[in-house]
This record gives C-alpha cells, sequence and structure tokens, in this order.
C-alpha cells in the first residue's frame, strides 16, 4: 500500500452489511459471554465488571498503539467492551438496585454526553475521523457506553416491558430495519443513522444471547452459556477471515 492510500484510511474499518453482522455477532457474544462468567463462574457483576474492564483498557491501548488497522485487534476491543458492557449493566440495574429503566435513562444521558463533548472537542463524530489517539479515546468511550445501554435496553425490553426474547428481538430487528431505509432513502446524517444503528445492535445481541442460553421455562433455548459463547466466537473468526476487512476512509 503506497503512503497516500495508507494515509487516507482510519483506523476502524469500512461499515459494510459484513461489519453489522460481524457486530451483532459480538454482542451476542457479549452478553453470553459476560454471564458466564458474573453467572456460571459465579464471580458476580463486580468482579466480572473488573476483569473485562481491564481487558478493555488493555485492548483499547493496543488499537490506539497500533499504527493501522488490524481486524483481528479491532473486533477484541468491540466484544471486550460488549462483555464489559453486559456486567457493567447487570451491575448498575441490579447489584445498585437502579433497575433496567432506571439504567437506561442514566446511559442514554452518558452516551449523549459523551458524543456531544466528542463533537465539541474534535469537530466531528464519524468514524472517519477516528485516526488520532484523541478522536479513537473519545470512540471508545462512547462505544463501551452504547454497549452499556444496549443491555440495559434490551433486558428492560424483554423483562420489564413483558415482551420477552423474541418480541423484543423482532421490535430492535424492526427498528435497525428503519435505521436502514432512511440511510438509503433520506436526507439524515449518516454519521447520525451510523450511530443510531450502532447502539441498536446491541440490545438485539443481548435479546438473543439472553434467548440462547436463558431456561425454557424463562423462554430460551437454554443453551450452556460455555457452547453458545464458543460457537459465537468461532462464527465471529470465520467472518472475519472470510469477509474483506479494510480501514475506513478517513473524513476531511
Amino acid at each position: 500500500m503506497n503512503t497516500a492510500v495508507r494515509d487516507s484510511l482510519s483506523k476502524v474499518p469500512q461499515v459494510t452489511f459484513g461489519f453489522w453482522l460481524i457486530k451483532i455477532l459480538a454482542t451476542t457474544l457479549g452478553e453470553t459471554g459476560g454471564d458466564a462468567v458474573s453467572m456460571s463462574m459465579n464471580l458476580g457483576y463486580l468482579v466480572s465488571t473488573a476483569i473485562f474492564m481491564g481487558i478493555f483498557v488493555a485492548a483499547v491501548l493496543m488499537q490506539i498503539a497500533a499504527k493501522k488497522f488490524h481486524p483481528f485487534v479491532y473486533w477484541v476491543t468491540i466484544i471486550a467492551s460488549t462483555t464489559v458492557g453486559t456486567t457493567l449493566a447487570d451491575f448498575v440495574d441490579r447489584s445498585l438496585g437502579i433497575g433496567y429503566l432506571g439504567g437506561t435513562i442514566m446511559l442514554v444521558a452518558l452516551l449523549i454526553a459523551s458524543l456531544f463533548a466528542w463533537y465539541k472537542s474534535l469537530g466531528s463524530i464519524d468514524v472517519g475521523s477516528v485516526h488520532t489517539p484523541k478522536a479513537e479515546g473519545f470512540y471508545w468511550l462512547t462505544i463501551m457506553f452504547s454497549q452499556t445501554l444496549g443491555t440495559a435496553l434490551g433486558d428492560w425490553t424483554a423483562d420489564s416491558a413483558g415482551l420477552g426474547y423474541t418480541g423484543a428481538a423482532l421490535i430492535f430487528s424492526g427498528l435497525l430495519a428503519v435505521v436502514a431505509l432512511a440511510y438509503f432513502f433520506s436526507s439524515i446524517s449518516h454519521t447520525l443513522l451510523f450511530w443510531a444503528a450502532f447502539v441498536l445492535t446491541r440490545p438485539l445481541g443481548a435479546v438473543v444471547g439472553d434467548y440462547l442460553d436463558k431456561p425454557a421455562a424463562s423462554g430460551g433455548l437454554e443453551f450452556s452459556r460455555y457452547t453458545a459463547s464458543g460457537l459465537l466466537l468461532v462464527a465471529i473468526v470465520l467472518l472475519i477471515v472470510v469477509i474483506p476487512q479494510r480501514a475506513a476512509e478517513k473524513s476531511h
């Protein structure tokens, strides 16, 4: 790759259908993997959050230190963000007693604050602008808030709202379809639509993950959390290998 082409690229992937497919699988893995450590291993939400937060911070530092886009480093960081989002949301909602709705409202506020601070500081929240350490810091902070929000929102929709895992999955799939239609057939900012879709894929993954591993009596398929997580991880690795992984072009 020549210097001019390399310098025009970001350190995050180009947003394609394959990106969204891997993202949904990664968020589903975050749910089953987070629950496997906090529940199946009986480590609890706080200890599990500390473990996953450490992994997430280490992955972010690797991502920032990288000189160019590395698919596996990027997707490891995404998976780390979604596992810490799972256990952190459960800790806030359940251990602290805020509840799903309270947690959702709090995390919406944090997500908006992160996006606002990013925009005010750098003038853009476009993923194509993620090619400096400061932009990457805002990018990954925003992603962590969105992943945590998605867990709380998914649990609230499926449990508190009484829609169940299937009903909640249909709602979030429908909302994603609306965002996709708006992308192709409206003049709404593609950057805003990207972040809307990014947020919505997380609760979709959360309810699908719960559907896979929750007891049949609760409306789930009662798969082992370890088995579900292993299968999802294999699927993600295969897709990363099979689907072309290109860096997004920098915005100017």
